[in-house]
Parts: structure tokens; sequence; C-alpha cells
């Protein structure tokens, strides 16, 4: 399709319908033409940023390797001492 020399451009929104199917409804556009259409995704905001605790509090639940940050840093330490063998 070549673009005529007077492009017009009509400007909506539609809802992606079942069937991922879109019905634009535009009386401005005559009747039997041949138009082209271009969608635009709107952009996904980014996820809310969240602490390392909210984080760990969504997981599901089960076992954790440590309780408390005290297992934690004794962990690190033995392992750091073990470098030195």
């Amino acid at each position: 399709m070549e673009p005529s020399k007077t492009e017009t451009a009509v400007r909506t929104r539609a809802l992606v319908l079942p069937g991922h199917n879109l019905n634009v409804y535009a009386p401005e556009l005559p009747i039997g033409e041949v138009v082209e259409v271009i969608v635009i995704l709107p952009a996904k905001p980014p996820p809310p940023k969240q602490s390392m605790l909210e984080f760990l509090e969504s997981l599901p639940p089960g076992p954790r390797l440590f309780k408390t940050p005290e297992e934690v840093d004794r962990y690190l330490q033995e392992e750091r001492d073990s470098w030195d063998r």
C-alpha cells in the first residue's frame, strides 16, 4: 500500500476483545477505504521496589537455610576461614 500525498491520522483507543480482536470505531473513515492500522501497547510501569525483607516475606513458605542474621554471619566466617587452609 503506497501512502497518499496527504495522509490523515485518526487516533482512538480500542479494547482487545476475546480472540485477540480489535473493533475500531471511527466515523470519519470512509466505508470501503483501505487503511493502515498501527497498534501501540501502553508502556507497563516498572514493578514497585521492595526491600529485601519484603522480598523474603513474599517467598512461598518453606524451610530457610538460615533463621537469623547471626547464623548467616557465622556461616560466612566459616567459609572465609576455610579459604586460608
